[in-house]
């Protein structure tokens, strides 16, 4: 007696469908799972039984066979609960078999039959429905993220005995409170807004650049200067996300379990600000068995916030290489690899010195040379050649008045994206912070009148051939802010000068 239904099977955010068939044979009562799954996975046999007598389904006893297929893809979570439930209930006669395989089924099972949310659900329904198999099953707690999938035909259950009634079983359906989707961990977040910052013209100029032109950005200054409230302020200038954006990051957040299916698809720039204390494997992502995505892959078209830069491990620092140049994440575990997209803005920030008082003369700094020198070369050449703006943000005062309102800067940064979006139209560039310097210089033209002061800086060995680049992505983007079609030779000193203020430099 064979059973059959579908399940979905998340390697990072590529989802597979996974046909999970259930043998009942006559012969001792033995319950055996099979298809490469994991420990959790593997645990799905005592909560399915437990699950089918208390929902009043009698459980067969008879030798129970349920194979995951494809048998050589890892599979992962407590996701395949009901799939396992349902078909071996199939196998067994007491629900349609027809009326199972034609639905796929995704969802935990508690002990008393409730059906539990699962991470991970949009980018799942997502594959069932790219793979010609439109009609899902999933607790209640998640129908909200299914039903943002276009075509998928989603049916909501709260137990167990909802779903096997569904299919023709001959069951009592008790009325069970539904589980709440205690996964969504995203709190409501009131964007702040940048007219609460006094003064700091310089720094507010820097972050209207790094978020027209999505640039990294290093703000050295001293504490209370407000490196931190106007990297707060950043994802508030940013334009929403469109649509096939808002997908990827909603599904990335799905997969991390922080995202609320009741506010819909994310369609604001995600803003991460982990600790110092934060772990490679919290940042880049990692865990036991498939890795999950870290604070990075959350980030995703947002911002990523690093406070106090240099109290980070190098571990850490060093680990977002990769994504700074490539945009995305590889993570190699025994499990499997998974990929996750991390296309953040990266925002550093950092005192002068270890105490924060080595600023104008320095005269209240008690800091050591080598204390200097070690607390600044935890942030190494290579991360900071790839750091396009550079800054210091000198230490606030009473009499500075506030700025521009966010609502006004972000008008202007609307206004300079679009004209990025035009002018890098049919390629794979977005923003300039994008584009390979070849492509910039290109467009400037023989005249090597423009980039005189940056050829200066290279031969002098102030500049890096890959920071002569990004000041050049700065000027086009200084030069769109301006209303500008291409960056003069003022707008190239500009843009050097925003990238060697910094300590960095």
């Amino acid at each position: 007696m064979l059973g059959r239904t579908s399940a979905v099977a998340l390697v990072g955010l590529t989802g597979h469908v996974v046909d999970v068939e259930s043998h009942l044979a006559p012969s001792l009562p033995a319950f055996t799972l099979v298809g490469l799954p994991d420990a959790s996975l593997a645990e799905a046999r005592d909560r399915v039984r437990a699950a089918v007598t208390s929902s009043g389904l009698a459980w067969p006893n008879r030798r129970i066979t349920v194979n995951l297929s494809p048998a050589t893809l890892p599979k992962t979570g407590s996701s395949f609960d009901l799939a396992v439930a349902i078909t071996t209930l199939a196998g067994a006669g007491l629900v349609d078999a027809a009326s199972v395989a034609g639905w796929v089924h995704l969802g935990e099972l508690g002990l008393d039959g409730r059906l539990r949310p699962v991470r991970g659900v949009l980018p799942a329904v997502a594959a069932a429905v790219a793979a010609g198999r439109p009609r899902v099953v999933v607790p209640r707690g998640n129908a909200a993220e299914a039903e943002l999938v276009p075509g998928a035909r989603v049916r909501a259950a709260d137990s167990l005995a909802q779903v096997a009634a569904h299919h023709g079983a001959d069951v009592e359906v008790p009325e069970v409170e539904a589980v709440p989707d205690v996964l969504a961990a995203l709190a409501d977040r009131d964007e702040p807004d940048l007219v609460d910052v006094l003064g700091q013209q310089e720094a507010r100029f820097g972050l209207e650049v790094a978020a027209a032109g999505h640039h990294h950005l290093l703000m050295v200054g001293p504490p209370g200067a407000g490196k931190t409230m106007l990297a707060a302020r950043l994802p508030g200038l940013l334009p929403d996300l469109d649509e096939d954006d808002a997908v990827e990051v909603t599904a990335v957040h799905s997969v991390a379990g922080t995202f609320d299916p009741g506010r819909g698809l994310v369609r604001r720039p995600p803003y991460e600000d982990p600790h110092h204390t934060a772990t490679p494997a919290s940042i880049v992502g990692g865990g036991s068995g498939m890795p999950r995505p870290g604070a990075a892959s959350r980030a995703h078209r947002g911002v990523l916030f690093l406070d106090e830069a240099p109290e980070f491990t190098s571990a850490v620092l060093q680990t977002l290489r990769q994504p700074l140049e490539q945009g995305e994440l590889v993570l190699h575990r025994s499990a499997g690899t998974a990929r996750y997209p991390a296309r953040f803005q990266l925002v550093l920030a950092a005192n002068p010195c270890p105490c924060g008082h080595a600023v104008g003369k320095g005269l209240a700094c008690t800091c050591r040379p080598e204390q200097r020198r070690r607390y600044f070369g935890k942030l190494s050449g290579p991360l900071l050649d790839r750091v396009d703006l550079q800054l210091e943000v000198p230490a606030a005062r009473s009499l500075d008045a506030p700025g521009e309102a966010t609502a006004v800067v972000a008008r202007r940064v609307r206004a300079a994206r679009a004209a990025q979006r035009a002018r890098w139209a049919g390629t794979s560039w977005r923003c300039n912070g994008d584009v390979p310097g070849r492509e910039l210089q290109a467009r400037l033209g023989a005249d090597r009148r423009l980039v005189a002061d940056l050829d200066r800086a290279v031969d002098r060995g102030t500049l890096s051939l890959r920071g002569a680049d990004r000041v050049l992505r700065v000027a086009w983007t200084v030069a769109d802010l301006a209303g500008r079609d291409a960056p003069g030779r003022p707008d190239v000193a500009q843009a050097l000068l925003l990238r060697t203020r910094g300590h960095g430099a």
